[in-house]
């Protein structure tokens, strides 16, 4: 089966704007451009836009799946049995949230009894999941697979109230981040409070007695050097990642 760019639009629901574009950076090209100058699409640049489609919906960039795709050792099978293991997490992230939404109505209702930590157990499995999908691959090819599973771990024990503290940490981070990048000094007394809370925020973050400085100021080196953590910080504050990273060289004594 051969499709134009307009049929392939219809069953992918991917625009023909963004198959065309795609054609011009050679993430996906045409298998041919026929004699009225149409581009045709055959069974392989099907599969390679599902695995286009796959990709992004992992929320990685064209530019690493265009690296991932085309690289000499990519195996279509593993790739499609890597999505299966990522949506069927995905799937118990949201079985997790319908039964906790489902218990907490029932709750409601003096059905059923609800404590405190089942409350909260969805929204900890919540946030572990967005930080697999936002930065999961990066993270494991610099800690590897085993420290990334013990923080997994660590998280889901959390009591409600460790919880809301972890949450609480986190919120004071960002606020005087943004405060202390307004003053655009890294040495200040500010800047290096900040620094204290993200060692804090690590420390519930990773596993128990993992920390030490070299691998904080390894970390702030990733939020310089990665678009997606960079991004994260820039919302914050324009230039907080920069910042950070300055501000935890001196506090780790890398300066």
């Amino acid at each position: 089966m051969e499709y134009t760019v307009s049929k392939l639009a219809r069953i992918s629901g991917v625009s023909a704007r963004t198959l065309r574009y795609y054609d011009e950076i050679d993430l996906l090209k045409p298998k041919r451009v026929n004699s009225s100058g149409y581009r045709i699409y055959g069974q392989t640049e099907v599969n390679v836009l599902q695995q286009i489609l796959f990709y992004r919906e992992l929320a990685f960039r064209l530019e690493e799946i265009k690296a991932i795709i085309y690289s000499d050792n990519f195996d279509m099978e593993e790739a499609l049995k890597d999505h299966l293991a990522q949506l069927r997490k995905e799937k118990m992230r949201l079985d997790d949230l319908i039964e906790t939404v489902e218990k907490s109505l029932q709750a409601s209702r003096g059905e059923i009894e609800m404590n405190d930590q089942e409350k909260f157990e969805a929204f900890k499995k919540e946030k572990i999941a967005e930080n697999e999908k936002a930065y999961g691959k990066e993270i494991r090819e610099k800690y590897g697979e085993t420290v990334i599973e013990q923080s997994n771990e660590k998280m889901d024990r959390l009591t409600k109230q460790e919880f809301d503290d972890f949450k609480a940490i986190d919120k004071a981070l960002n606020e005087k981040l943004a405060e202390a990048v307004a003053l655009d000094q890294p040495e200040s007394d500010l800047a290096q409070e900040v620094c204290v809370l993200h060692r804090q925020w690590l420390e519930v973050a990773w596993p128990d007695g993992y920390y030490d400085k070299e691998k904080h100021y390894n970390l702030s080196l990733m939020y310089v050097q990665d678009e997606r953590f960079k991004a994260y910080y820039e919302k914050i504050a324009p230039g907080a990642a920069q910042f950070l990273h300055e501000a935890l060289k001196i506090y780790t004594n890398n300066a």
